[in-house]
């Protein structure tokens, strides 16, 4: 299993959220956050939570199998673009394993 992290713009999200469940990506966890980084977006603030200049961002997690974490990327790259800089990064991680809370029970079983 794969778990794929992408911090993307706002402005793109439903774009995102529509191709991955399009594709069947349906479960996902979406959180709002603020970055920082090298570039520095037009306005740009400084944020009520934190003392530093920020930009707003987007977090997708989603778990899949491995031979579907190529087809999940593309579609984050595809409808993630914009015409400005910094539109966002992608991180791939192994799953070892996943439980429900509710039983115990391993995911790994029914191969998700």
């Amino acid at each position: 299993m794969k778990e794929i992290k992408a911090f993307v713009k706002p402005i793109r999200i439903q774009k995102i959220i529509e191709g991955l469940t399009d594709n069947g990506f349906e479960s996902m966890t979406l959180s709002n956050g603020e970055g920082t980084g090298a570039f520095k977006a037009k306005g740009a603030r400084p944020s009520l939570d934190f003392r530093i200049t920020d930009s707003p961002v987007i977090k997708i997690e989603l778990v899949c199998q491995n031979e579907e974490a190529q087809k999940a990327i593309e579609i984050i790259l595809a409808n993630g673009k914009t015409e400005e800089p910094a539109d966002g990064i992608i991180y791939i991680s192994n799953i070892e394993d996943a439980f429900q809370i509710k039983t115990g029970d391993s995911l790994k079983r029914f191969n998700l």
